[in-house]
């Protein structure tokens, strides 16, 4: 007896810093969009616990166990597909389909939201990201207008047929920028300017070119992603690039395919926009 759920990477476009004395509150609000590709968490039969991760460690799975007081015998597998640390939300992706894993496995009876909080929890726990739980849970291009978990917070997706390319330089610790009082007020500032932006008209055109300005003007952009943004903002066919939030990753949308295969770039990655979401095997 086995069986899987598979949660989606999540990038950040821009996003303000929404804090709160109640942890389910505490998050983001922003925009962003999902991947094809994620984190895919499968619960089997064994007679000890087994904790087997393809990449990182088990913090995320740990305090996701913590959490729902689970302590049995059974084996955990975890195909990341994603780099960490690089802005794509994994260790939400990770805590996230593990909670909804377990729930379907052990029978628990939680709701999809419960599950969604159980997650979020885990990330505020660690010092994770703000936003990408409960983003997780729609699909395609995702507005997130009120902060914190899965039903708590509130969230509106919108469907896209385009590809997504993106490079990753690496990783950034996301806690350090986020916690830095400096660099919260101004995200804050200028991600609630373009919030404000989006909410009148969320549409891909306007979601490109608000990242791109809140990239740029929050100062996170660094030397290696920002020369390779410009780059592609100035190739015809593709419609905007940017950096992810918070990873030293760019990122871009076309709406052909062959528009990123033409081009020499080492390390590019195509993908296509996830109009699905979710998925349990």
């Amino acid at each position: 007896m086995s069986n899987s759920v598979f949660v989606p990477g999540h990038i950040t476009g821009f996003f303000t810093i929404e804090n709160h004395e109640i942890s389910l509150k505490n998050g983001s609000c922003g925009a962003g969009f999902l991947l094809s590709q994620g984190v895919k968490t499968t619960i089997s039969k064994s007679d000890e616990l087994v904790i087997d991760v393809n990449q990182g460690d088990s913090t995320v799975i740990d305090e996701v166990l913590r959490i729902l007081e689970i302590d049995t015998n059974f084996k955990i597998t975890q195909d990341i597909q994603l780099p960490i640390g690089a802005g794509f939300g994994t260790s939400a992706a990770s805590a996230l389909s593990l909670s909804l894993a377990l729930n379907e496995y052990f029978d628990l009876g939680y709701s999809k939201d419960l599950c969604g909080q159980v997650a979020h929890m885990a990330e505020v726990n660690l010092g994770g990201g703000l936003g990408d739980v409960i983003a997780q849970t729609g699909h395609g291009l995702v507005l997130r207008t009120d902060s914190g978990a899965p039903g708590v917070g509130e969230i509106k997706s919108f469907e896209h047929d385009v590809y997504v390319a993106w490079k990753t330089f690496g990783s950034i610790d996301t806690s350090s920028i986020i916690t830095d009082p400096h660099h919260g007020e101004v995200i804050s500032d200028v991600g609630l300017k373009y919030l404000e932006f989006f909410e009148e008209k969320s549409s891909l055109r306007n979601f490109l070119d608000f990242s791109y300005k809140f990239s740029t003007e929050t100062k996170l952009m660094s030397g290696q992603v920002k020369e390779l943004v410009d780059y592609l903002n100035s190739r015809d066919n593709i419609l905007g690039s940017s950096m992810a939030m918070l990873g030293n990753t760019a990122f871009a949308f076309a709406y052909d395919e062959s528009t990123f295969k033409t081009l020499d770039i080492e390390g590019l990655h195509v993908d296509k926009l996830n109009n699905v979401g979710i998925v349990y095997d």
